[in-house]
C-alpha cells in the first residue's frame, strides 16, 4: 500500500484491479481504519486543530495547480506523467486526505506535517497507468460531471456536518452509517483530485460504495472494499439533495441580487434625468 505515487504498473492482478480488490481497471483506493471511539474534546475543537493544516493544504493546493499544469503538458506529449510530477501531484494527494478524514472526523489521530507518513491510519493507493492523449486532452470538458457531482456530496455532507459534529462529541464516536456515507464522500472527492491531477485514467465512481462483486472481497480495511449499509446510501443520496437545493438557492439569491445591483443605477439614473 502506497500513501502517495506507487511507480509500479497495474497489471489488474492481485490486490490490483476494480478498487483494488480485484478486475481489470485499477481505481485509486482509499484506506481507513474501522470506525472507533475518539477523544471528545479533540472531536470538539477538530476544525480549530485544524486550521494550520487548511493553511499547508491551500499552498500545497496552489502549487500543485501549476505543476498539474505543467503535467498536462507532459502527459499529452509522453502519455504519461513524468514521476517527478506524478510523485509530488500523489503526495499532496495524499496529504489533502489525510486533513479531509480528519477533519471528516473519521480518524481521531492529527495528520502528521509530512508528506511521507506510513504510520498514519488513512492511506491512499495510486499506481503509475498509461495515459489516453485524447482524454488528457479533453480532461477538463470530461471531468465537469464528476466535478458535479463531487461538489454536490461535499456542500450536502457540510450542511449537514453540524449534526455529525454534536453526535461525535456526545457518542465519542460516529455511528456506522454516518462514518460509511462520509467516507464515500471524502474517497469520492479523492478520485476526482486523482482524476484531474491525471494520477489515473479511470473516472471516479463509487459514491453508493463498491459494485456488489467487488464488495464481496475480503475487507483489507474499513473502505476497501466499501460497504455501505441502507441507512448510509440514504445520508449520501441526503448530501446530494441538500447540495443541490444549496446551489439552487444560492443561484437563486446572486440572481435577485444581481437584478437590485443593476436596477438601482437605472433608477437613479432615471430620477436625475427627471
Amino acid at each position: 500500500m502506497a500513501a502517495g505515487w506507487d511507480p509500479r504498473p497495474s497489471n489488474g492482478t492481485g490486490a490490483g484491479g476494480i478498487d483494488g480488490v480485484g478486475g481489470s481497471e485499477w481505481r485509486p483506493v482509499l484506506d481507513v481504519p474501522p470506525p472507533g471511539q475518539q477523544r471528545r474534546w479533540t472531536v470538539f475543537l477538530r476544525w480549530l486543530l485544524l486550521v494550520p493544516q487548511f493553511i499547508v493544504v491551500a499552498l500545497l493546493s496552489f502549487a500543485a495547480f501549476f505543476v498539474t499544469i505543467v503535467g498536462w503538458f507532459s502527459a499529452l506529449v509522453l502519455g504519461r506523467l513524468p514521476d517527478p510530477i506524478a510523485s509530488f501531484l500523489g503526495s499532496v494527494l495524499a496529504y489533502q486526505t489525510r486533513v479531509s478524514a480528519s477533519a471528516a472526523l473519521l480518524v481521531d489521530s492529527y495528520p502528521p506535517f509530512a508528506f511521507d507518513a506510513p504510520d498514519y491510519p488513512v492511506r491512499i493507493e495510486l499506481r503509475a497507468t498509461p495515459l489516453n492523449r485524447l482524454a488528457v486532452l479533453f480532461r477538463l470538458i470530461l471531468m465537469i460531471p464528476a466535478a458535479v457531482l463531487s461538489s454536490l456530496a461535499q456542500s450536502g455532507w457540510f450542511a449537514v456536518s453540524w449534526v455529525f459534529w454534536l453526535i461525535g462529541i456526545i457518542l465519542g464516536r460516529l455511528p456506522e452509517p454516518v462514518f460509511g456515507a462520509t467516507a464515500a464522500v471524502v474517497r469520492y472527492r479523492m478520485r476526482f483530485a486523482a482524476y484531474v491531477m491525471m494520477l489515473t485514467p479511470v473516472y471516479p465512481k463509487g459514491l453508493l460504495g463498491d459494485a456488489p462483486e467487488a464488495a464481496a472481497q475480503p475487507a483489507y480495511s474499513a473502505t476497501r472494499p466499501l460497504r455501505l449499509s441502507t441507512g448510509a446510501q440514504v445520508l449520501v443520496w441526503l448530501f446530494l439533495l441538500l447540495g443541490l437545493a444549496g446551489h439552487l438557492t444560492s443561484g437563486t439569491v446572486d440572481y435577485d441580487d444581481s437584478g437590485d445591483d443593476h436596477a438601482a443605477p437605472a433608477a437613479a439614473a432615471g430620477r436625475i434625468a427627471g
